[in-house]
């Protein structure tokens, strides 16, 4: 039975192999995880519904000297593409140390122990000057060919693969004391055509070196298949799909004097779990937001589930908080947490990142007051939400301001909707009070 890369993600074409858990000779059980997958977005268990005996861990790999060869794989064996055989099982009371590696998945029908050297074919005379069946070598030796008018059946060869080596052919030219062909004559250089006027002296422009400071070094840093596949998919949101913003600007003394309110009741809780409520609030009074765009339309979707984006070692990762506006502040905040941890880890499962209807990117724990998010198809919205300042309050006195920017699919929600959406949120955020609102219920439509 053939083990090969799994596609655990609608996204992924590689994987990396971050760890086996069994080794050869294991007995498999169905639901057993054999190893450890990165993907493009996290590291992911890999479970198999089959019973038996891990026979062999196998991967295949090619180099400049060896045609084809299995070597066992290694942990962190990298950009593997689906479908590649990385193993192989047996049923059980079969002789798994004994089986044979499919003839079907290798790329050449001979493999390097049983590959023989090629025998030399019949020396024919030298030839002066024809030098053909020279190709698929190195240029010193097809340079000494073609200076001593040989053949390359003319040399014994003892190179790899039976081909000569430089120092077959000098053995050869000083056992018979062969003389160099002398060189082509070079024809005249052309007589210089005379010209009327000078062409006109380009002006030389030198380039400067970029300034170096003195002691710095440079290390070039490693893309994650993560990275890779979230540069990919932004450009191409950026660049096919019309993105329109909104800003609004939000009083948030309240939600600061009820956060102070909670943590004196032991209680802990951040603003970013505020905002998750109260988007999901908005998301119930304005559930055109709530939509994704199926490639020809929108469509409106029951559930607001919140993706949260969230910074990990390997790339930026959106874990999903589902069902936002059914769960108090509280249990927001304690599903976030849980979910960030495990996200850090890359242990998060496929259904936990790989979904959602609406996007929450904050980065006012970094101090950035105001910036715009890049829509995650096929999601048709995203809020970027910075951090707070002091500003004066429509009642002339001090208050703290954060802003809110909403990017959205200009082809599936209007602007009158992301205006309402936007307010809805900050009559939210300005009065907490709303965060008690109740659940709408709606079915799946097309908008």
């Amino acid at each position: 039975m053939e083990i090969k890369m799994p596609s655990l993600s609608p996204t992924m074409t590689e994987g990396t192999i971050v760890q086996w858990l069994k080794k050869e000779g294991d007995t498999i059980e169905p639901g057993d995880v054999l190893c450890e997958i990165q993907t493009d977005k996290a590291v992911v268990a890999f479970e198999t519904e089959e019973e038996g005996i891990l026979a062999k861990i196998l991967v295949k790999y090619c180099t400049n000297i060896f045609r084809f060869c299995y070597m066992l794989v290694k942990e962190d064996t990298k950009n593997i593409k689906i479908g590649t055989l990385i193993g192989l099982m047996v049923a059980e009371g079969e002789d798994w140390k004994s089986v044979e590696i499919p003839a079907q998945t290798t790329d050449l029908k001979e493999e390097v122990s049983t590959e023989k050297p090629a025998t030399p074919s019949p020396k024919k005379p030298l030839v002066a000057g024809d030098s053909h069946h020279i190709s698929n070598i190195g240029p010193a030796v097809r340079g000494l060919l073609e200076l001593y008018g040989l053949n390359m059946s003319d040399v014994p060869a003892t190179g790899p693969k039976g081909k000569p080596v430089k120092g077959d052919i000098l053995k050869l030219v000083n056992e018979r004391n062969l003389k160099a062909k002398p060189p082509k004559p070079v024809p005249p250089p052309a007589a210089p055509q005379k010209v009327s006027k000078p062409p006109p002296a380009v002006p030389k422009v030198e380039r400067k070196p970029l300034p170096v400071p003195e002691g710095s070094t440079f290390t070039d840093l490693e893309l994650s298949n993560m990275r890779i596949t979230i540069a990919k998919r932004l450009t191409q949101s950026k660049t096919t799909i019309p993105h329109s913003y909104g800003t609004v600007r939000c009083e948030v003394d309240k939600i600061l004097a009820m956060r102070k309110m909670l943590k004196a009741d032991g209680i802990a809780v951040s603003v970013n779990d505020f905002v998750i409520k109260a988007v999901a609030v908005a998301l119930q009074q304005c559930p055109r937001v709530n939509a994704l765009w199926d490639g020809q339309k929108a469509v409106a979707v029951p559930d607001i589930d919140i993706c949260v984006a969230v910074a990990t070692d390997s790339g930026l990762i959106t874990p999903i908080v589902r069902g936002a506006d059914s769960l108090g502040v509280e249990d927001i905040s304690k599903t976030v947490r849980e979910l960030a941890g495990r996200a850090r880890q890359g242990k998060l499962q496929l259904h936990e990142f790989q979904g959602g209807s609406f996007t929450i990117s904050n980065l006012g724990m970094y101090g950035i007051t105001e910036f715009s998010a890049i829509i995650n198809p096929p999601q048709c919205g995203i809020l970027a939400v910075g951090s707070g300042l002091l500003g004066v309050g429509e009642t002339g006195k001090l208050c703290t301001k954060m802003s809110a920017t909403l990017s959205y699919d200009g082809r599936a929600i209007g602007e009158d909707d992301a205006a309402e959406f936007l307010d809805n949120l900050r009559n939210v955020l300005e009065d907490p009070s709303r965060l008690l609102l109740g659940r709408h219920s709606f079915s799946r439509t097309e908008l």
